[in-house]
Parts: C-alpha cells; sequence; structure tokens
C-alpha cells in the first residue's frame, strides 16, 4: 500500500502535467505557425551530429576575432599607400576607401603610422593557465552527451568580453584565469542538467551569450579555485514558435539578434530591438543585462517587450504561470530576473512581442548650430511625444570623427554637391564649424504617418535653428553604428587605446553633465601624464519623457605611458564618478558587471542592496553562479 507521502507526490505529478497539458492547449491554434514544440530538446535527438543553423558556430574562433571585435575578414586599416580602408564584404562601408580618416587620425591623436603596436598574430597555448578540473562532475558530464570542451581556443574565447583592459591584454598575451571548460546545451533541458551537476560538484558555472560585454560581466574572478563552467548558450538559437494573434514569439535565449530579426522577418514580422551589438549579442544577454536598443521609441526596451521568462536556477525553474501582458501578483519576479547579469540562473527561454515588419522606412539628419539648440530641440521632440523610432544628436566633435569617416566619393558632381551644401551651412547660414552639431533621424512605419511624423519633427528642429541636412547623412550616421567598434582595434595598433560608457540623466542636467565630464576627461589625462590632449566626445542617444541617455567616448595616445590601461582605469574611474556626481545613473543599459559594482550601493541604497543579496542567497546559497558581478 502507497504511504501518504508517495500519494501526495503522485498527486502533485497529476496535478502538473494537467498544467502542462492545459498550457498545450492555449498554444497558437494554427500549428503550422510553431517552429518546434518548446519541449522538444536537440539534447535527445538521434543524431547529435546535427548542428544548429545559427551565424554564430560553436568554433566561433573561425569566423570571429580572438583578440579583437568582430569578424575576421572585417577591419579598418591603412593600405599600402597610407589610405585607410575598411576591409570584407560584409558591411556597406567594406572595401571603400576613407580619404579623411588617416589625417582626422593623426591630427585628433598626435599618432603616427611609423609608431606601431601590433597584436600577437597567433595564440601562444604555454601562456593560458591549465584547466582546474572536477573529475567527477566531467564524468556525469560526459554521461549526459551534451557537447563540451577543454581546448584552450574555446576557453581563451569565453574568457573575456571588450572592455579595453580585457582586450589590451588579449593582444598582449597576458591571461589570468580563465574558464576550464565549455559546455554548449542545446536546450532548456540541457540547462536543467547542467546545472543540477554544478550543484552536485561544486562547480562555479558562467553563463555567455554573446560575449560583448563592456562592464567586465564574463570575465573570470581571480580567486576562483572551483573548476570554472562557461555555458555557452548559442545552439539554442531556435524560434520556438510564433503566435500570429497575440503577436507574440517564444525563443530561444542563445540566439543573437541578427538571426531573432531574420528569422522574423521571413515571416513577416520583428522585434524591433536593434542594440548597437546585434549582430554578437544574444537575447539572453538583453535581457540579463536589460538592454536597450536604438529603436526604444517605438519598439520599447527589452523590459517592454519582454512577456515571459523561463531561467535555471540551483534551486530549480523559475517561471510565471500564465503568458498575460500585465499581472498584479506581488513585486514583478521578471524585474529580479532582467539585469542579474548571470548571477542567479540561466535564462534559457523568452517569450516577446513582435510587430509586422514596417511598411515604410526614411532616413534624415538635421544640422544645429551648437550642441545646447540641439539638446533643446530633442527635448521638445521628446515633450511632445513626437520622437522617431531613433533619434541621436552627435556634439561637434563626434560630428568631425563622423565626417573624417565619409568614404571616398564616386563623381566630381557628389563632390561639388557636399561642397555646396558644406558652403550653405557654414558661409550663408553662419554655422560655425568648430560649433555646429548633427542629428541623426529615423522614421519607420505607416507611410503616410512617417510623412506626417517627419514634418512634424523638422517643423520643431527648424524652431531651434535646425536645418534638413539629407536623408544621406542620416542613413550614413546609422550604417557606422555597426563598424564603430571595429575602430578601437586601429587604434591600438598606433598607441591609441579608448572606451566608450554611458548613462541616463535628467533632462536638466543633460548639458551640464556631458559639459563636465568631458572637460574632467581632458583635465585627469592631462593630470595622469597623457602628452597629447584626448578626444572627449559625447551624443544623446536616447530620449525618455523625463531624461536622456548620454554615450560618451574617449581615447587618448599611450605613447610614453608606462602602464597606460592602470591610467586609462583612473581616468575611466574619475568620469563615472562625475558622471554620478552631476546626477546621471550608474548604468543605462550596459549594465554593473564588476566593473561598476564598487558604486552599486551608493545608487541604489543599503537597503536596496541588501535585497539583491538576499535573493541571491535563497535562490544561490552556494554561489554556483559565481561570476562575481553587481555584488
Amino acid at each position: 500500500m502507497a504511504s501518504s507521502s508517495n500519494i501526495s507526490e503522485l498527486q502533485q505529478n497529476a496535478k502538473e502535467r494537467l498544467r502542462i497539458i492545459s498550457g498545450h492547449l492555449q498554444k497558437p491554434a494554427n500549428r503550422e505557425q510553431l517552429r518546434v514544440s518548446a519541449n522538444e530538446c536537440k539534447a535527445e535527438a538521434a543524431d547529435r551530429s546535427l548542428e544548429k543553423t545559427g551565424t554564430i558556430p560553436k568554433r566561433r574562433q573561425d569566423i570571429l576575432k580572438w583578440n579583437g571585435w568582430g569578424y575576421n575578414d572585417s577591419k579598418f586599416t591603412f593600405n599600402k599607400k597610407g589610405q585607410a580602408e575598411f576591409t570584407g564584404k560584409r558591411y556597406r562601408l567594406s572595401g571603400m576607401v576613407l580619404p579623411a580618416l588617416r589625417e582626422w587620425f593623426e591630427k585628433t591623436f598626435g599618432a603616427s603610422l611609423e609608431h606601431k603596436t601590433p597584436a600577437r598574430s597567433a595564440l601562444d597555448p604555454s601562456e593560458v593557465p591549465p584547466p582546474i578540473l572536477n573529475e567527477g562532475f566531467v564524468q556525469d558530464l560526459k554521461g549526459t552527451a551534451i557537447p563540451f570542451s577543454c581546448e584552450i581556443e574555446d576557453r581563451i574565447f569565453r574568457a573575456h568580453g571588450h572592455c579595453l583592459h580585457e582586450v589590451f591584454a588579449l593582444r598582449e598575451g597576458k591571461f589570468e584565469r580563465v574558464p576550464d571548460l565549455v559546455v554548449w546545451p542545446n536546450c532548456h533541458n540541457d540547462v536543467q542538467k547542467i546545472v543540477e551537476l554544478a550543484c552536485k560538484h561544486n562547480i562555479c558555472v558562467m553563463p555567455f551569450g554573446g560575449g560583448t560585454s563592456v562592464s567586465n560581466a564574463v570575465e573570470c574572478p581571480s580567486d576562483e579555485k572551483r573548476t570554472i563552467l562557461s555555458l555557452d548558450t548559442s545552439q539554442m538559437n531556435r524560434i520556438l514558435w510564433i503566435d500570429e494573434k497575440n503577436l507574440t514569439a517564444h525563443v530561444e535565449a542563445g540566439i543573437v539578434g541578427q538571426d531573432l530579426e531574420r528569422l522574423l522577418n521571413e515571416s513577416g514580422y520583428c522585434t524591433g530591438h536593434e542594440p548597437d551589438s546585434m549582430e554578437f549579442s544574444t537575447l539572453g544577454g538583453w535581457v540579463a543585462t536589460r538592454a536597450s536598443g536604438m529603436k526604444k521609441n517605438i519598439y520599447g526596451n527589452i523590459e517592454d517587450l519582454v512577456v515571459h521568462i523561463r531561467m535555471v536556477t540551483p534551486r530549480g525553474v523559475i517561471e510565471k504561470s500564465c503568458q498575460g501582458p500585465r499581472m498584479s501578483t506581488g513585486p514583478d519576479i521578471y524585474h529580479f530576473i532582467m539585469g542579474s547579469e548571470g548571477t542567479l540562473g540561466v535564462v534559457t527561454e523568452v517569450t516577446i512581442k513582435i510587430r509586422p515588419i514596417p511598411e515604410y522606412q526614411k532616413y534624415g539628419s538635421v544640422v544645429f548650430p551648437n550642441f545646447d539648440q540641439g539638446v533643446a530641440c530633442l527635448r521638445e521632440v521628446a515633450k511632445q511625444r513626437c520622437a522617431p523610432a531613433s533619434i541621436r544628436l552627435m556634439d561637434n566633435e563626434q560630428f568631425q570623427f563622423g565626417h573624417a569617416l565619409k568614404p571616398q566619393v564616386s563623381s566630381i558632381f557628389t563632390s561639388f554637391l557636399d561642397g555646396l551644401k558644406k558652403f550653405y551651412i557654414t558661409k550663408f547660414k553662419g554655422f560655425d564649424p568648430n560649433q555646429l552639431c548633427v542629428a541623426t533621424l529615423l522614421f519607420e512605419g505607416d507611410r503616410e504617418k512617417v510623412l506626417q511624423h517627419e514634418k512634424q519633427v523638422y517643423d520643431i528642429a527648424a524652431k531651434f535653428g535646425g536645418l534638413a541636412a539629407g536623408e544621406d547623412n542620416g542613413q550614413r550616421g546609422y550604417m557606422l553604428t555597426f563598424v564603430i567598434a571595429y575602430l578601437r582595434d586601429l587604434g591600438m595598433d598606433y598607441y591609441v587605446i579608448g572606451e566608450s560608457f554611458e548613462t541616463s540623466v535628467p533632462w536638466d542636467r543633460v548639458l551640464d553633465l556631458c559639459s563636465n565630464v568631458k572637460e574632467r576627461i581632458i583635465r585627469e589625462c592631462k593630470e595622469k601624464g597623457v602628452q597629447f590632449p584626448p578626444l572627449s566626445t559625447c551624443r544623446v542617444t536616447q530620449t525618455y519623457d523625463a531624461g536622456a541617455c548620454v554615450y560618451f567616448y574617449f581615447a587618448f595616445n599611450y605613447r610614453g605611458l608606462s602602464d597606460p590601461i592602470h591610467v586609462y582605469d583612473q581616468i575611466e574611474h574619475a568620469a563615472r564618478e562625475e558622471i554620478l556626481a552631476n546626477g546621471g545613473s550608474l548604468s543605462h543599459h550596459h549594465g554593473v558587471g564588476k566593473l561598476r559594482k564598487h558604486w552599486l550601493q551608493e545608487t541604489i541604497s543599503d537597503v536596496g542592496l541588501g535585497m539583491l543579496r538576499s535573493v541571491k542567497e535563497y535562490v544561490d546559497p552556494n554561489n554556483i553562479f559565481g561570476n562575481g558581478n553587481l555584488l
């Protein structure tokens, strides 16, 4: 006769089965729209040799740089004639000569093509620390048939993000602590098995998505003595179903942005979520860092797009029982997950909102006599709630930088028109070339509404002295979005190091914050012995009712410095202090990671930090997800 505890367990199991069956009955009626059953796992398929079809392969080194940004075949370089060009065939800028870039580069940084600091061409295995392996865990992992690797290249590729000091160390061949194992789950069930084994053997698990972090989030803690397992989600890259009635899609969290948009586009949909890293960053990474996309004015930030999250933790699986658009059931548990940065578990599946592909898209640009008037225009656009899909305002330094990236013109007529436009703006209208700034615009939606919207924005711009500067300039500005990150590698070849960082700030503090932070960077560089004035520039890149997101770029020539990364860290630290002193946030969308956690307590209060610690201690009492982020 069964005991009462066994009967209770049977009843619980039956209840769970009924809940799952009920859930399946609520799935979209049009079964042809289901890409894959959510419970079907490649890990349980008979043929494990079948690879997923995502852009990012298991061996990332086959197409991506191991010690720099992006694709192996794409980079900025100076050719034999000394002209700058962008190699490869993947981007609109690929194969083009950039005649103004060298002069701008040398003049801005005091750099010379004669002074090179090339990166190491190949990885030296002898410089990589040997793996620390928990043999019991390895044997149990083999029993699951989930692919894993201890190969040096696989480990190094997942030992870093794209902070300056991480890439600089790679170029110099300096490695401290790297993952000991890399594992590639194919689905949610695989992740559950891996986490269960990690708990059994006390393994440190570090989720790895696109590896695009700029907050030290995927850098291994140097004092971690346990086996560090990098859980690479790249093979979890399927759209499991599309629900056309509710305009949602259920997607595995390892899919990269470019694949997600491509697959949705094939069915006539999009998410509209386009962070600058979307080629390589993943859906799970967006959730884990509270990401923002450049078209958030129409589609929202990631927290606005998420309907449902499934996450595996050491305590079990977190998910809600329904996919309703809003609930009043206490604090939203998804807001513990969004921004958790891999400290609580692994996001495995996400239901997101989708939209039909917009009927019409149009670029634009506006030139303003100065940055103050440009900011005032953006404030008015936000106040009237008529912002286009994207609106970005570049300061004068960034305008000059963008001009240096202009490709060689194909005809005398085009060159003549460019000269005529410049004459009209600077001579006829009296704009100072050293003061003017430019806003780039992107409109999307129904054609008639886009044209009405466009007129409204340009009318507002005119009230602040703005002049329409054409579609081409706007389109080129957004085209540069996906190649700009490649420039840092070029700079590092010639003693120039740099980085970007961001913040959000109330409207009444935008101008002071921009001015004070840029001035602080220049002052700190001088005090720290940087011999040539740095590039210190910013842009307003997102607008809200109550404030804006501001992006800063700074770079300097480090010739003559014995420890350039230490100097850089001091300057960035000072810049962040200045941001906070001027009313800015610790981060708008890059996250905290290990880089900025020093300031988290003052940012969210002692009690707030204590709440986060309490969640961590309950969900992960043995610190299995021990990447050291946030806390």
